[in-house]
């Protein structure tokens, strides 16, 4: 099974990272092959809402917007299954999760079961490493957005500062068994 990991924080050393290792750790440690995508060192810039709000995206399926999200688009329909860790900003995704999930709801959500994510496996990690508030808002927006591109929402992870130790074991141990299910069908 290929997962990629997604890493939507600019700190290469904190707590999103740190789950995103796991992430990657959960993967290996079942045989899967696991890529990590830092989505901060990437030009993926956010929906420019193009011809009155559907360009090519809606048509197409392709954004007309050309930076680094036509290869990570690739990429991401390429997978077997998800991960998306986010940082939790203001109850929210980062901002570089959030133009990523935004570009690739409006490519996506309109073909059904015609979408190369329909039905693929993700997990969502909302990390909240400074005041330890908005994992919850954040795992819900996040959710929304899995349920709008009619992935399958495997599991939903809140993680803080003070429950760092035993949830990265939890997103290690589930992310290992998803790889694990995955190969068992």
């Amino acid at each position: 099974m290929n997962v990629i990991v997604i890493s939507a924080s600019p700190n290469e050393t904190g707590l999103t990272a740190a789950c995103a290792a796991a992430a990657v750790a959960g993967v290996r440690s079942a045989g899967g092959r696991a890529e990590e995508v830092r989505l901060n060192n990437l030009e993926v810039g956010m929906c420019q809402a193009c011809d009155d709000g559907w360009g090519t995206c809606r048509t197409d399926h392709t954004c007309q917007v050309h930076d680094g999200f036509q290869a990570l688009h690739a990429r991401v329909l390429d997978a077997d299954a998800l991960v998306l860790v986010s940082p939790v900003y203001w109850h929210e995704m980062s901002e570089s999760a959030k133009a990523l999930t935004d570009r690739l709801r409006r490519c996506e959500a309109t073909r059904g079961a015609e979408s190369g994510l329909y039905d693929k496996p993700i997990i969502a990690v909302a990390a909240a490493g400074g005041s330890g508030n908005g994992m919850i808002a954040c795992l819900a927006s996040m959710e929304r957005w899995i349920k709008h591109i009619r992935a399958r929402v495997y599991d939903v992870l809140p993680v803080n500062r003070w429950s760092r130790e035993y949830k990265l074991v939890a997103i290690e141990a589930a992310v290992r068994t998803m790889v694990e299910e995955a190969a068992e069908e």
